[in-house]
């Protein structure tokens, strides 16, 4: 703790003296100011070099290079935050704004704004002047609703994940307590526009190696972040404070979420940890109004109006609300005659403060003692420094319980023995530091077996501390982790992307015994047969076992044979070995016949089916067979792969195409000099007309990375353009 009040005290005493007089200034004197000590450089791949005098000058010249490259993102990111979606999307959004506005309000939004720490509050306002900077520039882009950006915004969007922990909050059992909407409606709420509808696991892989399994006897980092397509944008930020900091950014955010700098690197995979519980409240009505009821009391229930506006055939129309609250957290449903408080990590101004500072450690023990303000809630943490560790969290927001009582299920609110005991502190979480085996990873798979034998132990601590079971990519990478050595950046990048799939190893040989127990007199399925049997369940574009496969997954899944409640593990283990050999052999039949319906063969290359097409800056884009794609050898992280490609189809199409998975990824090397190869799926900027729109599609589908320019002089010798925020190129 001391440590942390040194990092604000210094923040505080010596880093924000320009931002103190820039709060002196009219807003277009302090655009003006931040402009002229804001400098962008950008590379040959379009990525923008951000250099600042102050952190402020730096958060400045980040939004307005991400407005440039992409501001259709970083106005929608803010749109879903802030609780507007309706506005743009009609009525049946309003019950997506409706949960940002239960757990805060624009104006308790404003008040967490004016109560930050002053160094907080000179980067919120430098985000918003980024931004508004650069709509006074360019008075071309015509934003969908936001057409000034305020400062109090980041407090709705404080921690990088995609979506957050708010989006596990149903916006359907949310509409059916405060809306009643009809029958017809319901179906209809949104559960958040930003997340695309396709089958693939929102999740992550992180791998940390230490100098025993490296040429180079340094540390390495793997950061392959599996999330919507062109979420993350590519950014290197740099002040003459102490930050320099290289990675991926949420579009609209002023931090760098998954990334490195010269002396320490960072990649969070999706937590399974129990961060959000509910509270069953026995509501009580009396003169005095609602309560509910607590131990032997009666507590007031806290009320407020609400208003929220949404987009109708006829212009705008609003709609009025009253919203509840107890100590637990906001009401979010009902159940039977229960009223149910969801209660989460709901604490921005620290979380802000952890998102930034997480960017400018030196070393393990700064990164740890950071990592106490405990408010990263969503997210595991793999990370590795330039002196050699190597170190793994497991969450880091984790509140007390008691044992007692199942908080997988909604618990009475209305026992005080139920409350959250405070937080665990970061000594008691499941922690790694340079386990013996020299190799860390998290596939979103259980901690249990993280690293090996050297991996921590389910029964040091409480099982609300992780949920998940085993995965195929965790399985994947143990394999290959327990054998690496002599790992450079390349071998690195090779082993991210081995191509093997032991889901598809499980799947097929269950499949294979049935046909050899039971071969049918079908031409078809005698070649589609026999090239599985000659399968080394790799994938690759020319792979037809491949596609074979995907469509034999595909009709099991639409067949309704598969057990409910099953995670694909325990899937694929029923369809290989615990469903009847004939359900088998017929689901796979009608498999190969779709196949030969859509393709005109069961000998179908997977690159000639699973395709990559990017063909405007959409965010949710309108894939056509007719329009042009490339082949792509890569397949969904549910079968094991680790460099995932996570799908779907178009309104018409026959083709499946990318839209998740493998979007921003990073190999890093940690020593006298940081190095790193990164790629981007597909490119930097969101403008068809930017040569940098697709100048990545065909070094994605090849794996052909890219080296990152993070030495100015090496940044230099690549820049494509160099300007200041606000003149014209």
């Amino acid at each position: 703790m001391i440590r942390i009040t040194f990092i604000l005290l210094f923040l505080l005493a010596s880093g924000f003296s320009t931002g103190s007089a820039n709060r002196t200034l009219s807003e277009k004197e302090r655009w003006n100011r931040h402009a002229s000590d804001t400098e962008i450089i950008r590379d040959d791949f379009g990525v923008p070099h951000i250099y600042g005098k102050t952190d402020a000058d730096a958060v400045f010249g980040l939004l307005y290079a991400q407005c440039e490259d992409d501001f259709n993102r970083v106005e929608q990111n803010y749109i879903w935050a802030i609780g507007r979606l309706a506005e743009i999307e009609g009525e049946n959004a309003i019950y997506s704004d409706l949960r940002a506005k239960l757990f805060m309000t624009q104006k308790e939004a404003e008040i967490k704004y004016q109560n930050s720490p002053q160094w907080l509050k000179d980067l919120c306002l430098a985000f918003a002047d980024g931004i508004n900077f650069y709509l006074a520039k360019h008075p071309e882009v015509k934003p969908k609703l936001l057409t000034r950006f305020e400062p109090w915004m980041p407090m709705y969007f404080s921690e990088g994940s995609i979506g957050g922990d708010i989006e596990k909050v149903s916006t359907r059992k949310i509409g059916e307590f405060y809306g009643k909407p009809d029958a017809g409606m319901i179906p209809k709420i949104m559960t958040g526009s930003l997340l695309l509808k396709d089958n693939e696991p929102r999740g992550s892989n992180g791998f940390a190696v230490s100098g025993k399994l490296t040429q180079s006897g340094n540390a390495m980092l793997l950061i392959n972040p599996h999330t919507s397509f062109f979420f993350r944008g590519e950014v290197h930020v740099q002040s003459e404070q102490g930050l320099n900091a290289y990675g991926a950014v949420t579009w609209g955010q002023f931090f760098v979420y998954q990334g490195f700098n010269e002396k320490t690197g960072w990649m969070h995979t999706t937590s399974d940890v129990d961060i959000i519980d509910e509270f069953e409240e026995t509501i009580v009505r009396n003169p005095k109004g609602l309560g509910y009821k607590y131990g032997n009391k009666i507590r007031p229930l806290d009320s407020l109006e609400l208003s929220l506006k949404y987009k109708s055939e006829n212009g705008f129309k609003s709609k009025k609300f009253t919203l509840y609250r107890t100590h637990h957290g906001p009401v979010t449903h009902a159940s039977g005659n229960k009223w149910v408080s969801t209660a989460m990590m709901w604490d921005p101004v620290k979380a802000l403060q952890q998102s930034f500072l997480r960017t400018k450690n030196s070393n393990q023990k700064e990164f740890h003692q950071m990592m106490n303000i405990r408010t990263n809630s969503s997210n595991n943490t793999v990370f590795a420094d330039a002196d050699g560790n190597i170190a793994y969290y497991h969450g880091n927001f984790i509140p007390k319980r008691d044992t007692v009582f199942d908080y997988k299920k909604p618990v009475d609110g209305s026992n005080p023995k139920t409350d959250w005991k405070g937080l665990h502190e970061l000594k008691d979480n499941i922690f790694l530091l340079n386990p013996a085996s020299g190799w860390i990873q998290n596939c979103n798979s259980t901690p249990f077996t993280s690293a090996g034998a050297s991996s921590p132990k389910p029964g040091d601590y409480p099982g609300y501390m992780s949920y998940s079971p085993e995965n195929y990519r965790g399985i994947h990478a143990i394999s290959l982790l327990s054998k690496a050595k002599n790992l450079t950046i390349d071998r690195m990048i090779d082993l991210a992307y081995d191509p093997y799939l032991p889901g598809a190893e499980e799947l097929i040989r269950g499949l294979i015994q049935a046909y050899d127990s039971n071969p049918l007199n079908n031409a078809e399925m005698k070649t589609a047969i026999s090239l599985l049997k000659n399968w080394d369940f790799k994938v690759s574009a020319a792979s037809k076992a491949m596609t074979i496969t995907q469509f034999y997954l595909n009709s099991y899944n639409k067949s309704g044979k598969i057990p409910a409640g099953l995670h694909f593990m325990e899937k694929v283990n029923y369809m290989s070995s615990k469903s009847p050999v004939n359900e088998r052999l017929k689901i796979f039949a009608a498999s190969l016949a779709d196949l030969k319906k859509d393709f005109g063969t069961v000998e179908t290359a997977w690159g000639e089916f699973n395709r990559y097409q990017r063909i405007n800056g959409d965010i949710n884009q309108n894939f056509s067979d007719a329009l042009p794609s490339i082949p792509i050898g890569m397949a969904s992280g549910e079968w094991g792969a680790l460099a995932s490609y996570g799908t779907r189809k178009g309104e018409n199409t026959k083709r499946q195409y990318g839209v998740s998975g493998n979007s921003f990824v990073a190999v890093v090397e940690f020593g006298e000099k940081v190095q790193a190869k990164t790629m981007l799926a597909g490119g930097q900027s969101g403008d068809p007309k930017s040569p940098h729109f697709d100048d990545q599609m065909q070094r994605y589908a090849d794996r052909k990375f890219k080296t990152v320019a993070y030495y100015r002089q090496d940044v230099l010798k690549r820049a494509e353009s160099k300007y200041h925020p606000g003149d014209k190129k």
